[in-house]
């Protein structure tokens, strides 16, 4: 078979090294070939691909982004659609794709699967939310990446005796900002799944600063105050109809300042947590995801992805994997709100 492989929606350590899983286990044991298509779905409508052979992916897991490039093009507006996909797919002699994204992605591969294209899909989320699978790839090398600049915010903020307010991703989950707030040894964590009010922030920031520490606050990007009705965003709409985040931290810090006379300093960390190398741990999850995706195609699962369920790689519908997010159970923010303030 010959299998047209795209990276779609934000980027994330570990693409590379699923991209190398799949074509090396597909051209070495399953005797397929493989084109790759640029810039995710807008690759696949305009047709523009590029060969992927074993030297193509020569040592690519260790680096981070894609060598693909990726996008958040919607296959389904301008001049995407089934039909057009189908004809491209027909013309370039492609028999099925693989598509390696997070929830946007799945949705619209659901969606083509459903208008009876052949498609086999990758989970890729740095926020951890899909309920289908128990980790993304990307996710472990994102909350090092943070716990890294937490234990550096700590420091100048040891110096001047500020709050230090760390901005990470979670659009609609914590669980970036769960982990590496506690790894960081964070003395309050916002998520959105929690509804916290701003009474009770200044409580912990003003209770670590009486004990003479200097205050620091996680916060994850979808995070709505007790006060407010919907996440901050000031950045409109990306291609799929959904509000751009970012900003919240540059909004708590001087409510934060004014409710504690703590002098208090945001940072928003962004796209730093997807930039890099893969962690070790991400480098593994994400080879084996693209193993078994070559093995999907073979056994032709379509409308299906690859999962990780506790150490075993499965493979999950997607409607399972699009029915509902994976958020943070309450049990675990208790935990971690045993060591707040």
């Amino acid at each position: 078979m010959r299998i047209g492989i795209l990276t779609s929606g934000g980027d994330c350590p570990g693409l590379n090294a699923v991209i190398r899983g799949v074509v090396l286990k597909g051209t070495e044991i399953n005797n397929q070939e493989f084109v790759g298509f640029k810039g995710g779905w807008r690759g696949v409508v305009k047709s523009d691909l590029i060969e992927l052979g074993r030297s193509n992916v020569r040592g690519i897991s260790k680096e981070g982004g894609t060598i693909l490039g990726t996008s958040r093009t919607n296959p389904f507006e301008g001049d995407g659609g089934p039909e057009r996909i189908l004809e491209n797919m027909k013309r370039e002699g492609i028999d099925a794709i693989i598509a390696i994204g997070g929830e946007g992605t799945l949705a619209a591969a659901k969606r083509l699967t459903d208008a009876g294209l052949k498609i086999t899909g990758v989970p890729k989320t740095i926020d951890n939310d899909l309920d289908a699978t128990d980790y993304t790839f990307g996710f472990d090398t994102a909350v090092q990446i943070a716990t890294d600049a937490m234990d550096r915010l700590r420091t100048t903020g040891d110096a001047h005796s500020r709050c230090m307010v760390a901005e990470v991703m979670g659009r609609h989950v914590g669980w970036i900002a769960l982990h590496s707030g506690m790894a960081a040894g964070a003395h309050a964590i916002l998520i959105p799944e929690q509804k916290t009010t701003m009474s009770q922030i200044a409580e912990w920031v003003e209770s670590a600063n009486a004990r003479g520490r200097s205050p620091l606050v996680v916060v994850a990007e979808g995070f709505v105050p007790g006060e407010a009705d919907d996440a901050h965003s000031e950045r409109g709409l990306d291609a799929f109809g959904r509000p751009r985040l970012g900003g919240i931290g540059e909004r708590l810090a001087p409510m934060i300042e004014d409710m504690t006379g703590i002098e208090t300093r945001a940072t928003t960390l962004g796209h730093i947590q997807r930039g890099g190398v893969p962690s070790a741990y991400d480098r593994v999850l994400a080879t084996r995801l693209g193993m078994a995706a070559s093995d999907s195609v073979l056994e032709e699962r379509w409308g299906q992805m690859v999962a990780l369920r506790g150490t075993d790689i499965v493979h999950v519908g997607f409607e399972e994997a699009l029915g509902r997010l994976k958020t943070v159970p309450q049990s675990r923010y208790d935990e971690a709100a045993l060591l707040f303030g």
